[in-house]
C-alpha cells in the first residue's frame, strides 16, 4: 500500500491514464441529476413490479418453489426465483440511464455500471440454478468469487480507504491488495445478503434501505465534488437497486407470494458491493479536510450496515452451536428473527424492527456528508435506544396476559 500523492500513486496514476485521458474537474463536472436519477430508479421499481407476476407464473412452472421445512417460517409452498425480475428491472434501468444524455457521461469515464449488468447477471444465474436445482456449498461459493472477479475485471475495486489511525490518512491500494480486499468484501455481502433472507420481505427491504442511504451519500459526494461524473456509477447503482427493490417488495412482504430465492439475495449484495466500491474511489480529502473523518470513512461504514446484521446474527449461531456441540454450520431455528419471534413479535414487527436498526447505521453513516458527525452521532444514538425499548416491549409487557395475546395476534 502506498499513501496518497506519493511518486508510487503518480506513477501508478500517470500509467493508467496517460496525458491528456485524465479530465480536470471543470471537464468531468455535469451537475447532479436529481430528476434522472428517480427516473431510473421509477423504471426499475415498475419493470421488476410487472415483471415479477410473469416470473411467479414460471417458477411455479419450472418447479422452482420453496416447499416448508422444520426451521422456515413460511408454512405454505412458494415459488423462487424472484431475483430474475429483479434483474429485469435492473438491466432495463441501468440501458435507460446509458440513453439519457444528463447520465451518458457517467458510462464514458466507469464501467462499473455494465460491471454490474455483467456480473449481476452472472451471479443472478447462479443463483436461478440453485433456486431450481440446488448448489452445494462450494459450487455457489466459486460462482460469488466469480462473478466478484468479473467486477474487479470490469475496473470495480477498492483503490483508496482512510484509516484515521496513527495519522496514515488516505493510503492507494496496489494491485494485490486492491484485489483482495474487493473480493473478501464482495463475497462477503453477498453472503450477508443470502444468509439474512429468512423472512418475508427482510432481505428486500435490507437491500432498498441500504441502497438508498448509498444513493443518498452518492448525491452529497456529487454535490460536494462539482457533479463529478465519476461519481454518477454509485449514484445510478444504488438508485436502480433501490428501485427494484420497491417494486419486488410488494409482492414478497408478509404474506409473500413469491420469494427472491438466491438469485435475487445474491444480486442484490453484489450490487450493494459495487455501489460502495464505486463510491469509495474517487473522494477528494480535500474536499472534506483531514478531520472530517466520517464523511471519509462513510463508503466502508456502509458496508458495515450492510453486514452488521447478519455478522452478529452468524457470530451468535456459531457461538450457541459450538457450545451444544454442533457444527457451526448446522441449521437451527435460533436464529435473530426466530428470537424475536419467540419473545413476542409478530412476523411483520420483527421485518420492521431489523428495518429499524439497519436504517439507523445506514442512514446514519450516509447523513454525515451532508450533517456535523456530532450531532449525526446523537441523533443515531437516541435512535438506538428508541430502537432498544421497541425491541424489547414484549419481554417489558410480558406480566400482561392481555396485552401479549394481543401483541401477538396483530
Amino acid at each position: 500500500m502506498v499513501q496518497y500523492g506519493s511518486p508510487v500513486m503518480t506513477a501508478t496514476v500517470t500509467s493508467l491514464f496517460p496525458a491528456g485521458d485524465v479530465l480536470a474537474l471543470s471537464d468531468r463536472g455535469a451537475g447532479v441529476p436529481l430528476r434522472e436519477l428517480a427516473l431510473v430508479g421509477l423504471t426499475a421499481a415498475i419493470i421488476t413490479y410487472f415483471a415479477t407476476g410473469w416470473v411467479r407464473v414460471l417458477a411455479t412452472r419450472l418447479g422452482a418453489v420453496a416447499y416448508p421445512r422444520e426451521r422456515d417460517v413460511h408454512v405454505a409452498p412458494t415459488p423462487r426465483m424472484g431475483g430474475l425480475a429483479m434483474y429485469v428491472g435492473v438491466a432495463a434501468a441501468v440501458l435507460l440511464a446509458s440513453q439519457l444524455p444528463a447520465l451518458t457521461r457517467g458510462f464514458v469515464y466507469s464501467t462499473g455500471m455494465p460491471a454490474v449488468v455483467v456480473a449481476g447477471g452472472l451471479i443472478m444465474a447462479i443463483g436461478l440454478i440453485d433456486d431450481r436445482w440446488g448448489l452445494d456449498a462450494l459450487t455457489k461459493f466459486a460462482g460469488q468469487i466469480t462473478a466478484a472477479s468479473v467486477l474487479v475485471t470490469m475496473g470495480v475495486a477498492w483503490s483508496v480507504l482512510y484509516i484515521p489511525i496513527g495519522g496514515v490518512g488516505t493510503i492507494v491500494l496496489d494491485q494485490v491488495s486492491s484485489i483482495l480486499l474487493t473480493l473478501a468484501l464482495t463475497v462477503s455481502i453477498v453472503n450477508a445478503m443470502n444468509f439474512v433472507d429468512g423472512l418475508d420481505g427482510l432481505a428486500a427491504g435490507l437491500g432498498l434501505i441500504t441502497a438508498t442511504a448509498i444513493c443518498i451519500f452518492s448525491v452529497g459526494l456529487l454535490r460536494d465534488h462539482g457533479g463529478d461524473v465519476l461519481f454518477y456509477p454509485p449514484a445510478v447503482i444504488s438508485v436502480v437497486l433501490a428501485g427494484a427493490c420497491l417494486g419486488f417488495l410488494p409482492h414478497n412482504f408478509h404474506r409473500a407470494k413469491i420469494f427472491m430465492g438466491d438469485s435475487g439475495s445474491m444480486l442484490i449484495g453484489l450490487m450493494l458491493a459495487a455501489a460502495s466500491t464505486t463510491a469509495a474511489g474517487p473522494i477528494s480529502q480535500s474536499a472534506y479536510g483531514a478531520r472530517d473523518v466520517f464523511a471519509l470513512m462513510s463508503p466502508f461504514l456502509l458496508v458495515v450496515a450492510v453486514l452488521f446484521v447478519p455478522a452478529l446474527d452468524m457470530l451468535l449461531a456459531i457461538v450457541r452451536r459450538t457450545r451444544a456441540g454442533r457444527s457451526p454450520f448446522s441449521p437451527d431455528k435460533m436464529h435473530l428473527h426466530h428470537r424475536l419471534l419467540q419473545i413476542g413479535h409478530s412476523h411483520r414487527r420483527v421485518v420492521l424492527l431489523i428495518y429499524l436498526w439497519v436504517g439507523i447505521v445506514a442512514l446514519g453513516a450516509a447523513s454525515t456528508i451532508f450533517f456535523d458527525p456530532r450531532h449525526t452521532g446523537a441523533v443515531m444514538l437516541g435512535a438506538i435506544v428508541v430502537a432498544v425499548v421497541v425491541t424489547l416491549i414484549p419481554l417489558l409487557r410480558r406480566g400482561d396476559d392481555g396485552y401479549d395475546e394481543v401483541y401477538d395476534k396483530k
